[in-house]
């Protein structure tokens, strides 16, 4: 009991001490801690409940160690779910508190009753039909594809589309990756998902990911009664660096330079645009990338390796991501010099024009489409601030917009496994049903 005490009590104490850690560095051990960071942040109330086990047991034990330490990682971690659970009033300012009543009142779609549960609420299974071609490149064979996430059957369409773009880093993965929870709760709104395969670098750049993403919009919208949804009810969605392109394809619109030619005619407006963790500035960001990086040597890029990955692991990604990635889809990421020539031209000093083409912050203008930004105070990749000065753009523009900051909590935090699992990606979760409901109100 003694023994099992004071795991419990150093395994609480080292979690929830980490909630308050913040990652500053690209170091082995900086890195490393960033992971368990991950596992604290996601699992914060059951370290809570070790805490609260250890302080027991240390009771039963006579053991003060495992009693005060058990209680510090209780209480830290306790704190943690406390903090990223918090209510705000950011849907209320951004759509006035009648609206928001109606979106919520009793008898429509049914939403989570409270920020964070043990277990979520169990979804019938949405109708999925996979690697639909939405785009063939010219001249090619190439055809970019998307899974459509459509209601259970005997779930009425709530009308609203939702095109999302996966997370990236510009460079890696895929559609289907780690957001079958998340689409699967979606669906059982009532709403249908759009799952889009953009292309990514080095086949193409910033511009050519825009252009996708606006394909991918022109295709739903041509689309929408095929899938029971209503052609001006579309609205952009993505994560990371697919929460930067949507949010460039969003805000972006009177720009050319955006627009593929053959949609320069073509409806692209949208209802709404949501944005977890997403750039929002790129100078900013490419400024944070060099600080995070400073102490750190990066080697030079290699050649990717065409071999492609053995039974363990497609194993492996099959138990974890629920699906395999080829080579192609899964090459290790550049250094950030090597990055930012791929995705922009060039470094800052040489192309400063594509660093403001790229950043959102820069097309922010009155009559924009409502914004929901989600964001991580201790992200470590993308700057919290960058997203804060968006939103202040925003409102500044009169355009209904809504920041949700999550105290102590990292980047990617929706999709950390299993996904929907943290208390700041159901606190999230919470909110976005609610904003997609504000988007068009209940009648009555």
């Amino acid at each position: 009991m003694y023994a099992l005490a004071m795991t419990l009590a150093l395994v609480a104490l080292t979690l929830g001490a980490l909630t308050l850690w913040r990652r500053e560095s690209a170091r082995p051990l900086a890195i490393t801690a960033m992971l368990f960071k991950f596992l604290a942040s996601a699992y914060a109330p059951y370290v809570a409940l070790a805490g609260a086990v250890a302080v027991l047991l240390g009771i039963l034990s006579n053991s003060i160690f495992a009693i005060a330490a058990g209680f510090a990682g209780f209480a830290l971690a306790a704190n943690h779910v406390r903090r990223t659970t918090a209510p705000h009033d950011g849907l209320e300012m951004a759509f006035g508190a009648d609206r928001l009543a109606r979106a919520t009142r009793p008898g429509s779609r049914p939403m989570l009753h409270k920020r964070w549960y043990w277990r979520l609420p169990s979804s019938l299974t949405p109708r999925v039909a996979r690697d639909l071609a939405f785009w063939l490149i010219p001249g090619t064979d190439r055809a970019l594809l998307c899974d459509i996430w459509q209601p259970p059957q005997g779930v009425e369409p709530s009308g609203t589309a939702i095109v999302y773009l996966h997370g990236s880093a510009w460079y890696i993965l895929d559609k289907d990756v780690l957001t079958r929870p998340l689409f699967r709760y979606l669906a059982g709104q009532g709403h249908t998902v759009m799952d889009v395969a953009y292309r990514l670098c080095p086949e193409t750049n910033i511009v050519g990911m825009v252009g996708d993403a606006r394909r991918a919009v022109a295709w739903m919208k041509a689309n929408a009664s095929r899938y029971g949804c209503d052609p001006a009810r579309i609205v952009l969605m993505g994560a990371s660096a697919g929460g930067h392109v949507a949010l460039l394809a969003a805000l972006g619109p009177g720009d050319a330079r955006l627009t593929p030619a053959e949609l320069s005619k073509t409806d692209l407006s949208l209802a709404a645009i949501v944005s977890f963790y997403g750039v929002a500035d790129m100078r900013e960001y490419d400024a944070h990338a060099r600080k995070l990086l400073a102490d750190r040597k990066e080697m030079p890029a290699s050649p990717q390796s065409q071999e492609e990955p053995g039974p363990i692991a497609n194993a492996l990604m099959r138990w974890f991501l629920g699906r395999t990635l080829t080579a192609r889809q899964s090459p290790p990421l550049p250094p950030h010099e090597q990055m930012m020539r791929d995705l922009l031209g060039g470094g800052l000093e040489e192309v400063p024009h594509m660093y403001d083409l790229a950043s959102p912050i820069h097309h922010v203008r009155g009559g924009l489409p409502p914004a929901l930004l989600f964001h991580g105070d201790h992200d470590s990749l993308v700057p919290a601030v960058s997203a804060r000065r968006l939103f202040k753009a925003l409102r500044t523009a009169d355009v209904p917009a809504v920041h949700v900051e999550y105290p102590g909590v990292e980047h990617g935090f929706d999709l950390i496994y299993p996904p929907l699992q943290s208390p700041a990606a159901q606190s999230a979760l919470y909110d976005l049903e609610r904003f997609l409901g504000c988007l068009s109100p209940p009648k009555g």
